[in-house]
């Protein structure tokens, strides 16, 4: 391939790159492509990025709907956040060691652009793409499954995901206390830039704590989560 993947690394270590990612390419012109950051100038991996986002989003949404058939659309669509968010795909380019594999341009090198977190996971996204180009999506949809197993195990039960207010209003009708009571009880900051303080009431018991968060939203549910911490303690006396 002239400036070629094989020209940089040895068989030994495309191996091992293939070993993790339990996919060995036919066309390795498609893995240097999702290799190759924009700084290096050529054919870069913008757009089978572009496919890998739409492809890891697809599999992991079916994954999740097969798998929890009772979950409500809100709690699927919060899982799959989770799980292919760029946080969670820069975590999955480190387990792979991806950085060391990364062609990047002088400049991106000289700042550290190997372990930079978003050319983790726009790389992940772009390998993603290309195992789909280079095998299909059978192909794609089995690393996918592979590599999220020990994350799509975690998802055990619905309950333990629900967010703290739907968790905390359950818990008062389990024991026929009465529901939690939001009042926001002050904001601070520019309007692009608010912060929200939000109290939680449960009259029933006494008890009131505060929450805080960029959005009322938020703030409930910082405060939600701040009364089932102090609840627990409560309920263990």
């Amino acid at each position: 391939m002239g400036d070629s993947l094989m020209d940089r690394l040895s068989q030994s270590l495309l191996d091992t790159l293939f070993s993790t990612l339990h996919y060995r390419f036919k066309d390795l012109a498609l893995l240097k492509m999702a290799l190759t950051h924009r700084s290096k100038g050529g054919e870069h991996n913008e757009r089978i990025e572009f496919l890998g986002d739409a492809i890891v989003n697809m599999v992991i949404a079916e994954a999740l709907y097969l798998k929890f058939p009772e979950a409500a659309e809100g709690e699927l669509s919060r899982w799959r956040a989770s799980l292919v968010n760029r946080d969670a795909l820069a975590e999955l380019a480190r387990e792979f060691d991806l950085g060391r594999y990364i062609l990047l341009g002088p400049g991106e090198i000289r700042s550290g652009g190997h372990e930079r977190h978003s050319i983790l996971s726009c790389t992940m996204e772009a390998v993603i793409g290309a195992i789909y180009l280079d095998g299909g999506f059978d192909a794609i949809r089995q690393c996918i499954m592979i590599w999220h197993e020990s994350r799509l195990v975690s998802f055990s039960s619905t309950t333990s995901h629900k967010d703290p207010k739907t968790l905390l209003q359950e818990c008062m009708q389990s024991r026929h206390a009465s529901l939690p009571v939001y009042v926001v009880e002050s904001t601070s900051g520019e309007a692009h830039q608010q912060s929200f303080s939000v109290s939680c009431t449960i009259e029933t018991l006494g008890i009131k704590v505060l929450g805080t968060g960029t959005s009322r939203r938020k703030g409930e549910q910082s405060a939600a989560l701040e009364m089932l911490t102090v609840l627990k303690q409560h309920l263990m006396r």
